[in-house]
């Protein structure tokens, strides 16, 4: 189960790619032409083509991670959206946290169609980080709070409360778990601050985890983690539980 399909192209290309527009992008500030080399027949100006590729890279895009791409969007979201449907993907966007991201478009009757997307599964640690994420950042919207902070051992230590009595492997668990917060860093679902064991959390965690998903990856918990972990799972349950009731 995934929460949401990853391009294929390499996250590591990005810093590189975005590196290698910024000289470019200044000769055409004035925008008078979307022809950019001898023979294109590209139809997207600077701008909008950038914020294509940004979509495809990453898991999504936002307004706090990605100020200029998102503005592009808000402003030609058909035009991208046309873009992207040309690939059989279509365009997820939430305007109240100010998030978009691509998914696989499916036919009315179920037909598969040719994908660039692969399904990236995330690992049990992950999981677990996931869900607690998106608690918190329910808990600081019913608060009141701008941002939600969250510091590196505090979500090791979580992790670790469901560990399965028969785990003795202590070190390698830890080790697991924080992986799965560089991994969760690295898609930008938490985001560094200034201070290394210290990250925000994405508004975009929930708008990419709805309820039914997260019902799901917490089944697939249950499975794995066996009778012990149930309790714990029991918890998320109840509160999803409220939450559907809240929202209904």
């Amino acid at each position: 189960m995934t929460l949401d399909d990853d391009s294929a192209v390499d996250w590591a290309q990005e810093s590189v790619s975005v590196e290698a527009m910024g000289d470019f992008e200044a000769d055409l500030a004035d925008g008078s032409s979307v022809s950019l080399w001898e023979g294109d027949e590209g139809g997207l100006d600077f701008a909008q083509r950038r914020c294509l590729v940004m979509l495809l890279k990453q898991r999504f895009i936002s307004a706090r991670t990605h100020p200029r791409d998102w503005q592009v969007l808000v402003e030609h979201t058909r035009v991208i959206e046309s873009r992207l449907n040309d690939l059989f993907l279509e365009l997820a966007v939430d305007h109240g946290r100010e998030v978009a991201w691509k998914r696989q478009a499916k036919g009315e009757a179920g037909d598969r169609f040719p994908t660039l997307l692969y399904d990236a599964a995330w690992s049990r640690e992950e999981t677990i980080l996931l869900v607690h994420l998106r608690d918190r950042l329910r808990a600081g919207a019913a608060a009141g709070d701008g941002r939600v902070l969250v510091d590196r051992d505090d979500l090791v230590d979580h992790v670790a409360t469901f560990r399965p009595p028969h785990a003795t492997d202590e070190a390698g668990d830890e080790k697991r778990a924080r992986n799965a917060i560089t991994s969760l860093a690295k898609a930008g679902l938490l985001i560094p601050g200034s201070h290394e064991d210290r990250f925000e959390v994405s508004e975009a965690v929930e708008p990419l985890l709805p309820l039914e998903l997260l019902t799901e990856l917490l089944e697939a918990l249950r499975r794995a983690n066996g009778s012990e972990a149930e309790d714990r799972a029991d918890e998320v349950d109840a509160e999803l539980f409220d939450e559907q009731e809240t929202e209904q």
